[in-house]
């Protein structure tokens, strides 16, 4: 948190920071404040996987929470895919879950033992190379599975003749921007939630700077509405989390079957 004399910026949280500074020719390569905690993000999901992997005859809670989740994973891309949809089920379960514990992890008040948790996933460049992986995997499998027949699926069943051009062209651009929207909601929904609550925060903070009755008509309902809002933002980041999920897997589901 940024604070100077009372007063709370709600943007500084998504400044990026080198932790470990380097130059090399010129370029900045430092290990980042965002790169760490992709970094924590991916050991906790190594640890959280790697713990469910042990095949017990009657299976522990840890083991039982991995295979929900990618049973959960698996049955969707079931429904929207196929039974083809099952060779995706490493990607989507990996990114659903990256996606998943990076929203969870950057909402730990982790700030109170000077900890300050880095929510990555409220920048558009971390979220739009995670929906340009997405975009690039359903391209490979619609040329490599239909070749230039992939076009096809640009121009729905029973369209006339004389309409195929600008159709072509409208359903060619509505495809083409799928990445973006794609990026843009994960990244607008994570950013707006953690602007919101450094924003109650100011209240407080300044509310509590301003003597015990300013601060118990404006802190007190402050804080308040941070703890509702918070709660709210742990059902936000698996929302936010699943729908990145279920459009990648419409997707894929578009490049396999052209529909």
């Amino acid at each position: 948190m940024a604070a100077e004399q009372g007063k709370v910026d709600p943007m500084h949280q998504f400044t990026i920071e080198p932790v470990v500074p380097f130059q090399f020719a010129g370029y900045d390569l430092s290990f980042t404040n965002s790169a760490a905690w992709m970094l924590v993000t991916a050991v906790v999901l190594t640890i959280f996987v790697a713990g469910g992997l042990r095949r017990e005859l009657v299976p522990g809670r840890w083991q039982m929470a991995v295979e929900t989740f990618t049973g959960f994973i698996d049955n969707m891309l079931e429904a929207n895919i196929g039974k083809e949809g099952r060779k995706y089920v490493p990607y989507v379960f990996s990114l659903f879950m990256f996606i998943l514990l990076a929203n969870l992890l950057g909402l730990l008040p982790l700030g109170v033992v000077g900890i300050h948790p880095f929510t990555f996933t409220s920048h558009f460049t971390v979220t739009g190379v995670l929906a340009a992986i997405s975009f690039g995997i359903v391209l490979v499998v619609g040329f490599w599975k239909h070749g230039f027949h992939f076009f096809s699926l640009f121009v729905p069943h029973g369209t006339p003749a004389v309409m195929v051009p600008l159709i072509f062209l409208i359903e060619l651009f509505s495809f083409m921007i799928r990445p973006f929207s794609l990026a843009l909601r994960l990244f607008v929904a994570m950013m707006a939630g953690h602007v919101l609550l450094k924003v109650l925060s100011g209240f407080v903070i300044n509310g509590a700077n301003a003597g015990l009755g300013i601060g118990a008509l404006v802190g007190l309902p402050s804080f308040a509405l941070m703890i509702a809002i918070s709660a709210l933002e742990i059902l936000v980041a698996g929302i936010q989390a699943y729908v990145f999920a279920l459009l990648t897997s419409l997707y894929i589901n578009d490049a396999e079957h052209l529909h």
